[in-house]
């Protein structure tokens, strides 16, 4: 490995590059930006999955929404046009009767004036139980959730969003332990937690209270508003959906063809599709990356097998005062893998400048288009070490053809 430090050898480098400044120039330029796409392109797609993770991470991904709507056709002696209501009796038939259920979860939610002192704002209020926070999980800044002693005994206690703690708190209050009046009723507060990306209420922010609570409050008997139903791991969601669905209909005595009288929305087939559009689009990336590195680093290939060309009879002076074949081939592809290293470095250097761009630009705000687009490390070596392995493999071949030149075939060349 000596002669890596060898001046002899650099200086050899260096003069083969200003002997072809443009076309190597112009060669480099084409490795950059495979790399340079490579890069930005992962990092886009690295944007987007995050951004979708920021959006539905806090979700079991495997759930479904069921709530009940109005009957399309007649059915049994009940006319068209039936305004169905969940009941809690359903949600234990649903626990009873169907297989590979994780959670069932009822919830209900209206809209609300709640006052703080001489604060005041309309805001989202949600009946839910502690099972809540397994499926969409909580990022809880100060207390805790619901619970079931919250449950049993009916508290007037809330958890409230981040958001609504910046409209009716003081920047410096500490809120657990507080009151806030919702509907002329004071609710204690005993947690807050940091503002969902996905959720049912409105963009002011939401406060949960006990179901039963709400219940008793609104008057809403054993009704249920509607419900988020979660599989276990093997189980297809889309199958328990349908099944919920058509065990509902016999419960309520709905045609089994009746498709408007319950609606759902199942989160897991959504994701399931983003997953694979996300997927996909790395595939793309990494191909359209590699594919145009490939026509690079070939580029590289062919600029050194016309310099080894000019370069004959050079190369016969130097086999004929003795130099090895090994020599000379060595000689080539270090300068094969100096170029496509400089060009791989330029090209992650860029790429990485364009992700700090973008994420200044489409990564920030309330809603952003991308969120902290990057690439790994590891990914970004592995792109690195490509380089350097293509870089050796195709500088083998004008290596090949220059040791395979005869010192006094090499001579006579004009």
């Amino acid at each position: 490995m000596s002669f890596l430090f060898d001046r002899d050898t650099w200086q050899e480098i260096y003069s083969s590059i200003r002997k072809n400044k443009i076309r190597t120039g112009i060669t480099i330029i084409g490795v950059m930006w495979g790399i340079f796409l490579l890069v930005v392109l992962l990092g886009a797609a690295k944007g987007v999955e995050n951004n979708f993770n920021r959006i539905f991470g806090n979700f079991a991904t495997n759930s479904v929404f069921v709530w009940a709507q109005q009957t399309s056709e007649p059915f049994k002696g009940f006319q068209e046009g039936r305004r169905l209501t969940l009941k809690m009796t359903d949600l234990q038939n649903i626990k009873n009767e169907i297989k590979g259920l994780e959670f069932v979860v009822p919830r209900h939610q209206t809209q609300a004036l709640a006052i703080n002192n001489f604060k005041s704002g309309t805001f989202g209020i949600f009946g839910d139980y502690p099972e809540l926070d397994k499926v969409q999980k909580k990022d809880m800044v100060y207390g805790r959730f619901i619970n079931h002693e919250d449950i049993i005994n009916k508290r007037k206690v809330c958890v409230i969003e981040e958001e609504i703690f910046k409209q009716l708190f003081e920047k410096d209050e500490y809120p657990i332990g507080t009151y806030i009046k919702i509907n002329d009723i004071n609710y204690k507060v005993v947690g807050m937690y940091k503002q969902g990306q996905v959720g049912t209420g409105g963009p002011q922010g939401n406060i949960h209270i006990p179901f039963t609570t709400f219940q008793q409050v609104y008057n809403r008997g054993n009704s249920i508003g509607w419900m988020m139903i979660t599989g276990k791991p093997g189980f297809d969601i889309t199958q328990i959906e349908a099944d919920v669905k058509l065990l509902l209909k016999n419960l309520h005595n709905v045609s089994p063809n009746d498709n408007r009288a319950f609606g759902s929305f199942n989160l897991g087939e959504r994701i399931k599709k983003v997953t694979g559009f996300l997927t996909g689009m790395q595939f793309l990336t990494w191909f359209v990356g590699i594919a145009t590195l490939i026509a690079g680093v070939f580029a590289i290939g062919n600029i050194l097998l016309i310099t080894v060309k000019e370069r004959t009879k050079e190369i016969g002076i130097r086999r004929a005062l003795g130099a090895k074949p090994w020599e000379i081939k060595r000689q080539i592809i270090l300068e094969s893998v100096f170029l496509t290293g400089i060009a791989g470095a330029l090209g992650i250097i860029s790429g990485g400048f364009v992700l700090m761009i973008i994420d200044a630009t489409l990564g920030s705000g309330e809603n952003p288009t991308l969120t902290n687009p990057t690439v790994d490390i590891p990914v970004i070596i592995i792109a690195a070490l490509t380089l350097v392995i293509l870089g050796t493999l195709i500088g083998l071949i004008p290596a090949q053809t220059a040791v395979s030149i005869k010192p006094i075939e090499a001579l006579r060349e004009e």
